[in-house]
C-alpha cells in the first residue's frame, strides 16, 4: 500500500516537474545570441520567476528522494 502511494507520488512529481521546467522562460537565445550583445543575458529574474525556480528545485527535491527511496527497496 505505501509503495503504491509513494509509486504515485513519484509520478506525479514527475509530470510536475517537466510542467515546471517547460514554464521557464529561455534565458538566452541559444548559440546564435554569442554574437549579439549579452545585455539580456544577465538581467535579474524578475519575482516570478524566482519563485518558478524555488518551486522547481523543490519538486526537483521531491522527485529524486522519492527516486531513491523507491529503487532502494528499502519499504519492501
Amino acid at each position: 500500500m505505501l509503495i503504491s502511494v509513494l509509486t504515485w507520488a513519484w509520478v506525479i512529481s514527475g509530470l510536475t516537474l517537466i510542467l515546471l521546467v517547460l514554464l521557464h522562460s529561455p534565458k538566452g537565445d541559444g548559440m546564435g545570441g554569442l554574437a549579439a550583445s549579452g545585455s539580456s543575458m544577465f538581467s535579474s529574474a524578475s519575482s516570478a520567476e524566482a519563485t518558478l525556480n524555488r518551486a522547481t528545485w523543490m519538486i526537483l527535491a521531491i522527485f529524486l528522494s522519492l527516486a531513491i527511496i523507491l529503487s532502494a527497496g528499502w519499504l519492501s
